[in-house]
């Protein structure tokens, strides 16, 4: 690749840090990558149920991914898993997150993607 073309593929990749404004980072964007399981499988196929999940699926690992917020209710995992799914164990699938995690109560976690509306939980 020559100098030039380089030069210009850098110019529109690659802004410099007076030029990014704080907005430019927000994406309200939140999820959890799980540990490939038998749990996390199931978990992830519920969640791909609901409107504007995405779920990847790598060697190893699971990411459910959502905009805003993703809502994770227990006891409608452990219908769908066929047996009892605790909140003690979603958190021990959950290898990583981002976003606030809440656990709410012990039916119900939520991932916010959102700094806002989590407040009223804190």
């Amino acid at each position: 690749m020559s100098t030039s073309a380089r030069d210009s593929s850098h110019a529109n990749i690659f802004k410099t840090m007076d030029t990014i404004t704080f907005e430019e980072t927000i994406s309200h964007q939140c999820g959890v990558t799980m540990s490939d399981s038998v749990e996390a499988r199931a978990i992830a196929e519920f969640m791909a149920q609901k409107p504007d999940v995405i779920i990847t699926y790598q060697p190893a690992l699971i990411r459910i991914d959502g905009v805003g917020k993703l809502i994770f209710k227990m006891d409608e995992i452990s219908d769908y898993l066929g047996r009892e799914m605790t909140a003690e164990m979603f958190e021990v699938n959950a290898s990583t997150h981002y976003g606030r995690m809440v656990r709410v109560d012990d039916n119900t976690i939520i991932l916010f993607g959102d700094m806002t509306e989590m407040e009223e939980y804190i």
